[in-house]
């Protein structure tokens, strides 16, 4: 298909009409097609322009989109936190590699078709594909192709706009007096695609061996303890997994397979203990800072992961306390920063149940404490996060008379960030941290205490946080999606 406008041809694959559908796994399929059609169109022409030079057109394809409208203001099962909207309307919303979330996407649309009795509606939207994403999407296209054009790009093909990749709708700023439509799930096609592109970056493996069971930790003492667990899991027949992957993206199917070293070490490292289903178990070693805490929930968010833990080393600020103590969270004071200006800080973020009692059962299971005596090592209370490493070199006392006043009992500078994230894009968050100093008693890790420390506590903290995510696994997902994460005018979508 061609147009002529500005002074070009702009080029295009032929349009299809709009499909309707009552069955999910089919809507999918049309997507799928859909999708694949925009991206070989545009990675031929961009290989034919790589090659040949600019030839006075321009190439552009199309995401496609899915659609539903709904005329009755009959209510959906209320229990549910996804599944169904908050009024009659049009609504829509385009997608990316339906590959990727082709069992989510099934889940999310079948829903909808047997809560409202209504079909959705598949085709073409009139969101252009950057040629970036196109790219980045099909393994037989190298960027280095391209890399001695010399014409712009964007003369020639759609780049990404960033004013339109945002977060808009997870953050509530949308206009729906004077919408069209209304978004059908919280992330755009660009969004997703422009995420997915910043994980293979930051994390240096694919999207596609994120697992739905996240463990973030702030300490790369983890990743070994991580990995022994898993080739642990390998040799067992009736673990449920069945291939280990390590940062840099080489995958193990059996326990004794070696993993190279890679020769960069990414900015943060993840290992991903997979499943065919995908509700395996990935660890993220975000390092430290509610930065870099920020910039990992960011992107992972797009996965729609079904939780999120923070599993780090934190300062104990109670003198009852002892190194290798540890902390569940259930409130957080919020001197991060990093989030002031997408969820104010006023904002409650409020301790999910199912998650709480999670991993307290796993603290029980494997320190074999149960009841009153889980006090001996564990306490429950308000975690403060803060941006500044050395915040005890300055003058103190006021900092230390808010964490007074606010009860916390520990500090960090990743899990409020974490868990904050988690609430404003709706993925179940918790937090169970190991203390492993107490600067305000003068209790600081000698250079043999913190060989010896880390030895003896991470396997055990480790561990708690992988049986807290295998309970979880079994929790049905419309019992650990929370209402609590639902706003005024939450998307369908989960």
């Amino acid at each position: 298909m061609s147009i002529y406008t500005s002074g070009a041809h702009i080029i295009m694959p032929d349009r299809h009409d709009d499909e309707d559908f009552t069955d999910p796994a089919l809507a999918v399929k049309k997507l799928q097609a859909l999708y694949n059609q925009s991206i070989e169109f545009l990675n031929v022409h961009f290989l034919k322009v790589a090659k040949k030079g600019a030839d006075g057109n321009r190439y552009r394809a199309f995401y496609p989109k899915i659609h539903i409208q709904v005329d009755s203001f009959v209510k959906a099962d209320s229990r549910l936190s996804f599944g169904h909207i908050s009024s009659p309307g049009t609504y829509e919303i385009t997608i990316t590699r339906p590959d990727l979330f082709a069992n989510y996407l099934i889940q999310q649309i079948g829903h909808l078709l047997k809560n409202y009795n209504i079909a959705a509606t598949v085709g073409v939207s009139d969101t252009p594909i950057p040629i970036h994403f196109a790219i980045m999407n099909d393994a037989d296209v190298l960027v280095s192709d391209g890399a001695m054009m010399d014409f712009a790009l964007r003369d020639v093909f759609d780049v990404p706009e960033l004013s339109s990749t945002n977060d808009n709708i997870v953050d509530g700023n949308i206009d729906r007096d004077n919408a069209n439509s209304l978004p059908l799930a919280p992330f755009t096609a660009q969004r997703v695609d422009y995420s997915l592109a910043r994980l293979s970056h930051y994390t240096a493996t694919d999207p596609e061996h994120f697992q739905n069971y996240v463990l973030f930790t702030n300490y790369q003492f983890y990743v070994a303890e991580f990995e022994a667990y898993a080739r642990e899991m390998l040799a067992d027949p009736d673990s449920g997994y069945d291939s280990f992957v390590s940062s840099g993206g080489h995958e193990i199917v059996k326990s004794d397979q070696p993993i190279p070293l890679i020769e960069k070490t990414p900015q943060m490292p993840s290992y991903h203990l997979k499943r065919a289903n995908g509700n395996g178990i990935t660890l993220v070693n975000i390092g430290v800072g509610p930065s870099n805490a920020k910039t990992a929930t960011d992107h992972i968010a797009v996965l729609r992961p079904h939780a999120w833990l923070m599993v780090g080393h934190c300062a104990g600020l109670r003198n009852s306390q002892n190194l290798g103590d540890l902390v569940l969270a259930h409130a957080y004071v919020r001197e991060d920063k990093v989030l002031d200006d997408d969820l104010p800080v006023w904002v409650p973020i409020p301790a999910l149940a199912e998650i709480q009692i999670a991993l307290e059962t796993a603290v029980a299971q494997v320190t074999k404490l149960e009841g009153y005596d889980l006090k001996k090592i564990m306490r429950t209370g308000t975690v403060a996060t803060v941006d500044n490493r050395n915040w005890e070199l300055r003058d103190n006392s006021g900092p230390v008379r808010r964490l007074s006043q606010s009860r916390a009992i520990a500090l960090d500078m990743e899990s409020a960030t974490i868990a904050a994230n988690g609430f404003r894009f709706r993925v179940p968050y918790g937090t169970l941290l190991c203390v492993s100093d107490k600067p305000l008693h003068g209790e600081l890790k000698l250079p043999g205490m913190a060989s010896d420390f880390y030895k003896s506590q991470v396997s055990r903290h480790l561990m708690i946080g992988i049986k807290a995510m295998e309970s979880l696994q079994n929790m049905p997902l419309e019992r650990l999606h929370s209402r609590k994460l639902r706003s005024f005018d939450q998307t369908a979508f989960l």
